[in-house]
């Protein structure tokens, strides 16, 4: 019989878990696969952690794994997937904004020959309208500056097959962008549409200030284009003082009564030259940090604990 192990990373969801639990379980139960839940604690403080804990006591599908502090929602996502068994995993936030009775309509694709199926929002209730903007607008930048071409309206709620699985435990980069990862595999994909529907309770653990974080982490991963935006700053700004010396000089020698002027324009044309400096300078230390942090070969994530796993998923403590 063939498994279904579904991915929940969360932090500090105690209110949400249990409707999680017996949404998922009465939208798997009628399905033909067996079916685990793997629940990794990102670092929680609300007990959500020692519900989990119990849950798992009471029920053997259930699995916990504690990280042994907050590493972020995509090494959280990749703990997860190093431990998970199933034959298919579904990744699936604890907030309920994604709906787990999508999941038997992913799972419907899955057994049509699909490898990779994403969840497509078709609305998003309950998030603010700047934060809608953000989204539309990274999603479409992504597009234009990456090769990797991540669908539209997409989030981290999709389906991928054990070898897909088994291809991205190869890729170990610590600037993890999973969306974008499932997608650069490559395999046999497909779109499921639903309605994205509003926070069960709690509060959101993805800002708008950590949601510029991911785009920021996406964009680096996947595309060298901001580097090239600074190569064009350049010319231009080069562009420009080789015009404003021209100008300077053929007003010298034909005698315009404001070239002995300037001041203000001078002051202007440098602090504007040294702003942008400034800024390809931080583009590039941006990309320079990343290197250095990727020369470090660090492991990804540090285990604290696991429950509901064959004694050899231990060697994982450390990935």
């Amino acid at each position: 019989m063939k498994t279904v192990s579904v991915i929940v990373p969360f932090l500090n969801e105690r209110e949400n878990l249990p409707v999680l639990y017996e949404r998922v379980a009465a939208a798997l139960d009628r399905e033909p696969e067996a079916w685990e839940l793997v629940l990794v604690d990102d670092g929680s403080t609300d007990g959500s952690a020692e519900w989990a804990e119990q849950q798992a006591a009471r029920d053997p599908r259930v699995k916990l794994i504690q990280l042994s502090r907050n590493f972020g929602h995509q090494i959280a996502i990749t703990a997860g997937m190093d431990y998970s068994r199933g034959d298919a995993v579904v990744i699936i936030d604890a907030d309920l904004q994604d709906p787990p009775e999508v999941i038997p309509e992913l799972l419907a694709r899955w057994r049509e020959g699909h490898e990779v199926v994403y969840a497509v929002r078709k609305s998003r209730e309950g998030e603010t309208w700047l934060k809608k903007f953000l989204a539309a607008s990274f999603y479409r930048i992504f597009h234009k500056m990456s090769r990797v071409k991540v669908p539209m309206d997409t989030g981290d709620f999709r389906l991928v097959d054990r070898r897909v699985i088994e291809a991205l435990r190869n890729v170990r980069e610590l600037h993890r962008f999973m969306r974008g990862l499932t997608c650069w595999v490559g395999f046999r994909q497909c779109a499921v549409y639903y309605e994205r529907a509003s926070r069960h309770a709690g509060v959101t653990k993805y800002p708008v200030w950590k949601s510029i974080n991911l785009a920021w982490d996406g964009l680096t991963s996947f595309s060298g284009a901001p580097l090239r935006w600074v190569t064009g700053i350049g010319l231009i700004f080069s562009l420009a003082g080789l015009l404003f010396a021209l100008r300077v000089v053929m007003g010298h020698l034909l005698g315009w009564s404001d070239t002995v002027r300037g001041w203000t324009s001078l002051m202007a044309v440098v602090l504007v030259l040294g702003g942008v400096q400034l800024m390809c300078m931080g583009l590039l230390g941006q990309y320079i940090s990343r290197i250095f942090e990727e020369s470090k070969k660090r492991p990804l994530y540090f285990v604290r604990s696991v429950i509901g796993f064959p004694s050899a998923a231990d060697s994982g403590a450390e990935r």
